[in-house]
C-alpha cells in the first residue's frame, strides 16, 4: 500500500501554537522530513525538538544555498528546482515503500513555505494532506499587540525582495501591510516606508513568539540587516469604526 505525505504547518515558532492535529500527527510519525541550512538544525526541526518521537527517522533536506545566491541570478531557479526535485524523489521512494511521512514547515506551508514545492511535484501521484498552521505574520502582530486591519482595510503581504519602485507602488495602494523576507533589504524597506509616509506606523518584529524575540518601532531600529525570522508590520485601522 502506498504511503501518505502529511505537510505540517508548525506555526510561528512557539511549539504551543501548533494545532492539536499537527501535534498528534507528529507524535505518531515514524518518518519526519524537514529543510535546513547547512550547519544549522533547521527552524522547523527546532520547533518540534521536544515533541518528536525519539524513534522517528529524520530525513534532512539541506538547501544548496540560502542567501548566498541572489534570487534574480540565472542559476537560482535551476539549482533550487533540481534540489526540490531530489527531495520529492526521496519522499516518493519512501511512499512507494508504504511509508507515511510528516514534512515539517514553519508557519503555514502554503505561505512562502518550501514544502509547497514538494507538494507541487507529488500531489498528482500521492495522497498529500496539508495541516494548516498559524501564519508567522499572525504570530508577530499578536505578540506586538498590533491589530492589523479592520472594516474595509486592504491588507497586502509584500516580499521585501521587491525593487524599491514596486514596493512603493504597492504600499501606496493598501491600507495595511506585512513585509516579509527582510534580511539585507532592511535599509531599502525603511527608505521606501519613509518615502510613503508610513515609517511612523511601521513595527519591526524579530523572532515573534520565539526565544530572542524583539519588537520595536522600525524607525528606532539601527540594524542594517535582519535575520530570517523578521518582518515589518504596517497596521491599518486609520478610519473610524
Amino acid at each position: 500500500m502506498q504511503g501518505r505525505l502529511f505537510i505540517l504547518g508548525l506555526g510561528p515558532g512557539d511549539p504551543e501554537l501548533m494545532t492539536l492535529k499537527a501535534a498528534r500527527i507528529l507524535r505518531e510519525a515514524r518518518h519526519v522530513a524537514f529543510f535546513a541550512k547547512a550547519g544549522r538544525m533547521g527552524h522547523a526541526r527546532g520547533i518540534v525538538a521536544d515533541l518528536l518521537s525519539p524513534t522517528a527517522e529524520e530525513l534532512r533536506f539541506e538547501y544548496p544555498f540560502t542567501t548566498e545566491v541572489a534570487l534574480e541570478h540565472p542559476s537560482y531557479a535551476a539549482r533550487m528546482g533540481e534540489f526540490y526535485a531530489r527531495c520529492a524523489a526521496t519522499l516518493a521512494t519512501r511512499m512507494d515503500a508504504g511509508q507515511n511521512i510528516a514534512l515539517l514547515c514553519e508557519g503555514d506551508a502554503f505561505l512562502y513555505g518550501s514544502a509547497m514545492y514538494l507538494f507541487d511535484r507529488l500531489r498528482d501521484e500521492y495522497t498529500v494532506e496539508i495541516i494548516p498552521g498559524v501564519a508567522g505574520m499572525s504570530g508577530c502582530w499578536s505578540r506586538a499587540q498590533t491589530p492589523i486591519a479592520h472594516g474595509d482595510d486592504v491588507l497586502s503581504v509584500l516580499p521585501g525582495t521587491l525593487d524599491a519602485a514596486s514596493l512603493l507602488a504597492r504600499l501606496q495602494r493598501c491600507d495595511a501591510a506585512v513585509i516579509m523576507k527582510i534580511g539585507r533589504n532592511l535599509p531599502k524597506i525603511r527608505a521606501v516606508l519613509e518615502q510613503a509616509g508610513l515609517l511612523s506606523r511601521a513595527v519591526y518584529v524579530e523572532r515573534g513568539s520565539m526565544e530572542g524575540e524583539r519588537i520595536m518601532p522600525l524607525a528606532a531600529l539601527a540594524d542594517a540587516s535582519a535575520p530570517y525570522f523578521a518582518m515589518v508590520l504596517v497596521p491599518g485601522r486609520q478610519h473610524n469604526r
